[in-house]
């Protein structure tokens, strides 16, 4: 981030002397638009639903509901629901050109397409009875979204196609509360027809992601650095950097890299061009306990539920003194996992530990050059993953 500040400043002071003129900008439409207007402004169909969840909330679901090179007349479509991962939203699925979007190349292939986004990011920041403002709405972690926003989403997706069975995508940790959820709800796991985890964070004992400073600190200075409502929320400033700053080429290299220390290097895959869409959509936002609760899965070494930090507040949400472990050995539904070699969040000696627990692993490839954005962002994506990621679900339909 102090790169990025300094080259503001840069911009500011000697822009004029490189040819730097706000009014010619090389800025994408994109990052300027919402997730609708993204769909149609590559000429597809959208359909936009409020999905409440038992406990009050209200999250932003899309449906692309047929392609470009599919006609609106085949019917039933199969169904696929994409979920992205921490701080991410459902924008992550289109914010490259059809041809390198998973959401529009299932839409092209002919399956009904919905995206999901998460309790407190951009687009889900509401609910029934809590305002944003207020410290109990954001009192949610990875158990909420697993307990109620999955089900809410797909019985909303069941109930308005009529179909009973759909396959899930998820990325990172859209990978990880499908595991709790498919592990702890049997009734939801027999909705997945097939489980598609890319990059997959289930343990993140040997990530090398800079967040694991993050967890070196007690939960009492966390938050009193954060805190107890929202952690990363998307703001003016940050469109202002995606929008006048990482658009210019010059700049390239310094915007690029503070993606690469988050995720890994893996410099030959990024579409420069397209930086301005990528950072004006991020970081979309969490709760400070989900990112409390991360911190506990990386110093316990187990993915469990929220310690809710004194005995009674266990008590009343578990009914017992420890958070439960989630034991993912019972999800039986099947599952096809992609993991990346340049990867520093989902680290391959993580992967080791988790693929043992999957009790019906499928497939499994390991992309060497892939850190963890290049699953929806890669310009090789489309034949590094989605191609395979087809062809499994035509063979199990």
């Amino acid at each position: 981030m102090w790169l990025l500040l300094a080259a503001v400043c840069w911009m500011l002071l000697l822009g004029p002397i490189y040819g730097y003129d706000e009014k010619r900008s090389n800025t994408n439409p994109e990052a300027n638009m919402n997730i609708s207007q993204i769909i149609s402004y590559w000429g597809y169909p959208y359909e936009k639903y409020d999905t409440v969840t038992k406990d009050g909330y209200i999250l932003g679901t899309y449906r692309i509901p047929y392609g470009r090179r599919c006609p609106e007349k085949t019917v039933p479509k199969p169904i696929v629901y994409l979920q992205h991962g921490l701080i991410g939203s459902a924008i992550d699925w289109i914010c490259n050109p059809p041809n390198n979007s998973l959401a529009f190349l299932l839409a092209d292939n002919c399956y009904d397409v919905w995206l999901g986004n998460s309790r407190g990011n951009t687009w889900s920041r509401k609910h029934m009875n809590l305002s944003p403002k207020s410290s109990e709405f954001w009192a949610f972690s990875l158990d909420e979204m697993a307990k109620y926003d999955l089900p809410a989403t797909i019985d909303l997706i069941i109930e308005k196609t009529g179909q009973e069975q759909l396959c899930y995508v998820g990325h990172s940790q859209g990978a990880t509360i499908a595991f709790m959820a498919f592990s702890t709800n049997p009734e939801l796991a027999k909705r997945i027809q097939i489980f598609f985890a890319l990059a997959p964070v289930v343990t993140v004992k040997y990530t090398q992601s800079p967040f694991r400073k993050f967890t070196n600190l007690s939960r009492q200075v966390l938050k009193a650095l954060f805190g107890d409502k929202i952690f990363s929320p998307y703001t003016p400033f940050d469109h202002f950097i995606a929008t006048k700053v990482c658009s210019k080429k010059i700049f390239h290299p310094v915007c690029s890299k503070f993606l690469f220390t988050l995720a890994g290097f893996d410099t030959r895959n990024l579409n420069m061009s397209r930086l301005d869409v990528y950072l004006s959509q991020k970081p979309a936002g969490t709760s400070v306990q989900t990112m409390l609760h991360w911190a506990q899965i990386l110093n316990s070494d187990q993915l469990q539920a929220f310690d809710w930090g004194n005995l009674d507040q266990n008590m009343m949400h578990f009914r017992q003194l420890t958070p439960p472990l989630y034991n993912i050995t019972k999800m039986e539904v099947p599952t096809a996992i992609w993991s990346g070699g340049q990867d520093i969040v989902a680290d391959a000696k993580d992967m080791k530990n988790l693929l043992p627990k999957v009790a019906n692993l499928i497939y499994y490839k390991v992309i060497p050059h892939y850190n963890h954005m290049d699953f929806y962002l890669g310009q090789d994506v489309p034949q590094e993953i989605y191609q395979d990621l087809i062809r499994l679900m035509k063979e199990h339909l």
